[in-house]
């Protein structure tokens, strides 16, 4: 009888324990719940419910590779937007509780809507399914995607009759590019290499493989140093541009109330990068050292006058002096905006 008695005991104390634990989860992930939409900001400190705190040892967070038991928010640790963690709470009685969480960090600031006025409409060949957009004086050089059409090639702006141009080979499905000195480089989708051609004739000189952490190619651009890609994340990766299969850094990108990915193409213009948001009529001005977003244009007008399914995006970024050139994949028209 004295045995059955204690056996119960340890059965409700079992069920006791359990019942305590799955409480701090609940309560954990009620209050993770709840910052998702709000997000945190460098510096902010975490501030974990009552249950998970008084029943807690020890608390810590992992993300990828690395493990904190800072309950602060240090960008040396998170990245902007969303980070997917792990909780590892050690609880007083001795048991490892883990729960799986995404800590969303947004910039400080609250991006501006840049307004702008269209000056000035050139032709452009719809057959062109622009990935990469540039200008240098008054020659555009354009990469055209597509497995089976991709190409380099250049013409002069208000004209649609390139002056030179270079097929990919029929695998290749050509992005972003960007003017470097003498040389233009290419990348691409889903070849793990880029090109690199000689800016006068659009001759191939050579090619180069990406770095392991650049899963795809998808925009690039030149701040003058190094190379910066994207490739379709929330992340801005910065290559050697004398080797660009080296990752120098990178950075990830958001806004002060929103995350932003599918970066695609870019430029990089008076100190800020420029990224259009693939999908969406949306070009975001980016702080390269930071990676906040400091302003948006909306060419929703623009876009709804040139997209007609899902493929004819806007998709096309450059710089003339400072006004910017607009356009898109398989759009009939480039837009001169003056930013006001």
């Amino acid at each position: 009888m004295k045995k059955n008695i204690i056996v119960g005991l340890a059965v409700v104390l079992m069920l006791a324990s359990c019942n305590k634990d799955e409480k701090i989860l609940n309560t954990l992930n009620e209050y993770n719940n709840s910052m998702v939409e709000k997000g945190y900001h460098f510096g902010d400190k975490l501030e974990l419910p009552k249950e998970v705190m008084e029943n807690a040892e020890s608390i810590s967070i992992s993300f990828g590779d690395k493990e904190t038991s800072s309950l602060t928010v240090d960008p040396k640790f998170f990245t902007l937007g969303d980070n997917a963690v792990t909780f590892n709470i050690k609880t007083k009685g001795g048991k490892t509780l883990n729960q799986d969480a995404t800590i969303n960090v947004f910039a400080k600031n609250p991006e501006k809507n840049i307004p702008y006025q269209i000056i000035a409409e050139y032709p452009h060949d719809p057959k062109n399914f622009v990935q990469g957009f540039q200008i240098e004086g008054n020659t555009i050089y354009e990469s055209d995607g597509q497995n089976g059409s991709s190409q380099i090639l250049k013409y002069t702006l208000g004209t649609t009759t390139p002056l030179a141009s270079t097929k990919q080979a029929q695998e290749d499905f050509s992005e972003g590019s960007t003017i470097v000195g003498d040389k233009v480089y290419q990348l691409t989708w889903q070849s793990k290499k880029g090109y690199i051609y000689d800016k006068s004739s659009l001759k191939l000189l050579s090619e180069f493989a990406y770095p392991n952490v650049l899963g795809e190619g998808w925009g690039l651009t030149y701040d003058g140093k190094n190379l910066i890609a994207s490739d379709g994340s929330k992340l801005l990766y910065f290559l050697d541009v004398n080797d660009p299969s080296k990752l120098i850094k990178y950075v990830a990108v958001a806004g002060s109330s929103q995350i932003y990915d599918q970066l695609n193409e870019l430029e990089y213009h008076n100190g800020f990068i420029y990224a259009n948001v693939w999908q969406k009529p949306v070009v975001l001005k980016i702080n390269p050292a930071t990676g906040e977003v400091v302003g948006t244009f909306d060419f929703t007008d623009i876009a709804r006058q040139n997209t007609k399914g899902s493929d004819d995006v806007l998709n096309g970024i450059a710089f003339k002096g400072d006004n910017m050139l607009v356009t898109g994949k398989n759009w009939p028209k480039i837009y001169e905006v003056q930013i006001k």
